[in-house]
């Protein structure tokens, strides 16, 4: 029996966290803990005064802030009535994930250790701040840190007498149990349940609306190397409802040739039913999975085959194993020192899950169907700016898409689960349906109609301020200004003619940069630098709000640079006063960002 209550709460916008989190409550179970892992906004906080022990493992996403599924975690752990007692029962530790390339690496994780110590509760160590810049990845300070914490953990909750720790090659009972049927089911329960055209209340992740996809059109030069789309679908009655900033979330599917790979390799037949159990009351089913549900749809619909697997996976993938030799290099995967190793085989050249199973086929053949959920995440759905307003476009969604493809070592090209799914949708050949909902976005445009806005969106990072040029015309709002840049003007200007129009109705001021145009590469910082005393004129005369989106690699801290320029050749301002203008414009929110990498 298990001896003491452990609590692992996970807050990320990835899927480190979470792998992470599996680790840690796989390694409990082996030191006979009672171990729960749950996204943090799936616990009810409220709980927390009873929990007597906790790990958290949270990323930092933009510029400092907590990602999407610890929000409201982070709301409520913040509010000022709650008691410096509230948390005195609680032991916990903190594991931050973070890039040290960004100022505030590992922000969130720092703050929330500070405040659960303001709470009262007694940290067992002092935060872990796991790097990806470092060529080890995060793991080079994780597992240092958690050999300290199980030290910690079993002192405070030694194992019952006469039990030792499970050692790693014993598989520990899997999540649930799949008990496979004679015969398909004459029908199928809610699985297919959770997408529907027309749902009842608001479409949700559980619940999405099957919208039908209009046009699906490239809209970049032939010549040029990335492919993206426009791709706008018909929204009417679902109930959806956005505004400029928000973002919409699809849920992809694998392809049926890797489906049909997926189950050779691991002999399975796709028409198979089955129904599922969990083995653990704590631990609830997937909801998106119906029940009973075809190996089919788990393949193609869930199971993020084509994801690039993390450690946990050659962990247990080698406890499954019975083939010496394919154990021994899965075990070596799977080790501290074998990171390095793995990094090389499987990280570098973005290798997924099933070409993975491919290279070890008397592993994957001997996998259990009942071990499939805890050894390959769920898909999740991936995020899109929403690139147009209800006010120009009624009843409609509009996403601009870059498809992701690109070469490494490997033979075929990676490429984009979500992107290239939809890129390989064609409604002309007939209707075709995509599950999406919306939620609110980070950045938020001023609601006063008097207030400028000046916009810096580079290459699909434009989407969401088209959405925001569209509303603002509609609504009157003048005070427009749109810093873009692309690579040429014939190949990957988005929306020219339309922001021609505007121009020539006064309704915006834009400003291009054309990187490949000239010999030397010009871009949307050089821009904000040229109009140095137009961005000043704006930010500290008429109280401009400025929104930056695009890739987080080097354009943001770019950006930023150049207003520290101009903040102090057109201001007059001190480096040390620049770099509290900016914050202070950051603090308000006259600065927002939304980035991704």
């Amino acid at each position: 029996m298990p001896s003491s209550r452990l609590l692992v709460l996970f807050g990320s916008q990835t899927g480190t966290a979470e792998d992470v989190s599996e680790r840690l409550g796989r390694e409990a179970r082996r030191r006979r803990l009672d171990c729960r892992v749950q996204a943090l906004d799936s616990y009810p906080v409220v709980n927390l005064i009873n929990e007597p022990l906790v790990i958290f493992v949270c990323a930092t996403t933009g510029q400092g802030d907590p990602p999407d599924n610890m929000k409201s975690f982070w709301r409520f752990i913040f509010r000022k009535n709650l008691p410096s007692t509230a948390l005195c029962q609680m032991d916990f530790a903190v594991l931050g994930l973070g890039d040290s390339s960004y100022t505030k690496f590992n922000f969130v994780a720092k703050k929330l250790y500070r405040r659960l110590l303001q709470l009262g509760g007694a940290a067992l160590l002092p935060v872990c701040l796991g790097d990806d810049q470092h060529e080890l990845g995060p793991d080079a300070a994780i597992d240092p840190w958690l050999h300290d914490l199980w030290e910690k953990v079993l002192e405070l909750c030694p194992m019952p007498l006469g039990l030792s720790v499970i050692p790693p090659e014993v598989p520990l009972p899997s999540k649930f149990a799949l008990q496979l049927l004679q015969e398909a089911p004459r029908e199928c329960s809610a699985g297919q349940r959770g997408a529907r055209t027309e749902p009842p209340s608001s479409p949700s992740e559980l619940q999405p609306f099957l919208a039908r996809m209009v046009t699906n059109q490239r809209v970049t030069g032939p010549s040029h190397f990335q492919d993206v789309r426009l791709i706008e679908f018909d929204i009417s009655g679902s109930g959806i409802s956005f505004v400029a900033g928000d973002v919409v979330l699809i849920q992809p599917e694998n392809t049926a040739r890797h489906v049909q790979h997926f189950c050779q390799v691991l002999g399975l037949d796709p028409d198979q039913y089955f129904t599922l159990q969990p083995r653990e009351p704590h631990v609830p089913c997937p909801e998106r999975l119906p029940q009973p549900c075809s190996v089919r749809h788990l393949v193609s619909q869930y199971l993020d085959i084509a994801s690039v697997p993390r450690r946990s996976f050659f962990e247990l993938l080698a406890c499954l194993s019975p083939h010496e030799l394919e154990r021994e290099k899965l075990l070596e995967f799977s080790s501290a020192a074998g990171q390095e190793a793995l990094h090389e085989y499987c990280s570098r050249p973005r290798r997924t899950i099933l070409e993975v199973l491919c290279d070890f086929p008397h592993s994957a053949a001997a996998i259990p169907l009942d071990y499939l959920l805890d050894l390959i995440p769920p898909i999740r759905p991936r995020a899109f700016s929403i690139a147009s307003s209800l006010l120009a476009h009624p009843a409609r969604l509009q996403i601009l898409v870059a498809v992701v493809q690109y070469q490494t070592r490997l033979k075929e090209p990676r490429r984009g689960l979500c992107s290239s799914w939809l890129a390989s949708l064609d409604p002309a050949q007939g209707p075709v349906r995509v599950p999406l909902w919306v939620r609110p976005g980070s950045l938020t445009l001023p609601q006063t109609p008097d207030t400028p806005v000046i916009m810096v969106g580079p290459g699909t990072g434009v989407a969401p301020f088209r959405a925001a040029i569209q509303e603002r015309v509609a609504q009157g709002q003048r005070g427009n200004f749109l810093f873009f840049g692309c690579r040429r003007r014939d190949q990957d200007f988005y929306w020219e003619a339309e922001w021609t129009e505007l121009e020539q109705k006064g309704c915006l001021t834009l400003v291009t940069a054309f990187s490949r145009e000239q010999e030397q590469k010009v871009y949307v910082q050089h821009r904000l630098r040229e109009r140095g005393p137009l961005v000043w004129e704006l930010l500290d005369r008429r109280g401009a709000c400025f929104c930056l989106a695009g890739n987080a690699k080097y354009m943001p801290a770019d950006v930023s640079e150049a207003l520290l320029s101009i903040f102090q050749g057109e201001g007059g301002l001190s480096g040390p006063d620049a770099a509290a203008y900016l914050a202070r414009l950051q603090r308000t929110l006259r600065f927002q960002t939304e980035t991704w990498a």
